[in-house]
């Protein structure tokens, strides 16, 4: 799954790598040399569901009681309402922050306090938006699992967060198993590889 998933990633470019010369720019002011974006694999209905069924599998064999399957705002939404499908569950999703006007939710959709939810992401970086996501879902007396995504970039920020917020996390793959794919397929060299491997220790390691 995870050979097929990283072909279909880097053919549609959902995921894109460049060397040290060409670098991508994040709003933050990073020099990646990865782009990531997810989105894309909304327009591709084979990749699409091998995502939901791949993560819907896991939460099936981890989480078979799960009451509700929770997304985020947005990118999060298509995956998380294929994957609640598959399992006949309902579903909710949860904003970046509350609306500032209605009934001013950050979580939309039908849920209870007491309820068991698992989140899904599309992407998790540094984990600072998955685990907002988290912590509004905990305020309304949600009881949350886990979270599953499609990809992360190893960052050990994130690593880290996830540990102090006592949340467990799972994505179907990440930065270094893209890496190992992308020499076999010879996107990259090896000495490319440890250069990209350089950044995912230190981010800022091309920006400095």
């Amino acid at each position: 799954m995870k050979k097929e998933l990283a072909n279909a990633l880097l053919e549609i470019e959902a995921i894109k790598l460049r060397n040290i010369d060409d670098l991508f720019t994040w709003v933050s002011g990073i020099k990646s040399p990865i782009y990531c974006d997810n989105r894309l694999t909304i327009s591709y209905p084979e990749i699409r569901d091998l995502i939901a069924t791949e993560i819907a599998k896991k939460i099936e064999l981890e989480y078979p009681d799960v009451d509700v399957i929770a997304a985020t705002a947005t990118a999060g939404i298509p995956h998380g309402a294929w994957i609640a499908q598959k399992l006949n569950k309902p579903m909710i999703y949860v904003r970046g922050e509350k609306k500032k006007h209605g009934r001013k939710n950050q979580i939309e959709g039908y849920c209870e306090s007491g309820n068991t939810v698992v989140l899904i992401e599309d992407l998790i970086s540094t984990g600072k938006s998955s685990l907002e996501a988290v912590d509004a879902l905990r305020e309304e007396g949600l009881i949350v699992k886990k979270v599953y995504g499609i990809f992360n970039y190893n960052f050990e920020s994130m690593y880290e967060r996830f540990k102090e917020s006592d949340m467990l996390f799972e994505t179907l793959i990440d930065y270094k198993e893209i890496l190992g794919f992308a020499i076999d397929k010879n996107y990259i060299t090896k000495e490319e590889e440890l250069l990209l491997l350089k950044w995912s220790k230190n981010p800022r390691v091309f920006t400095e």
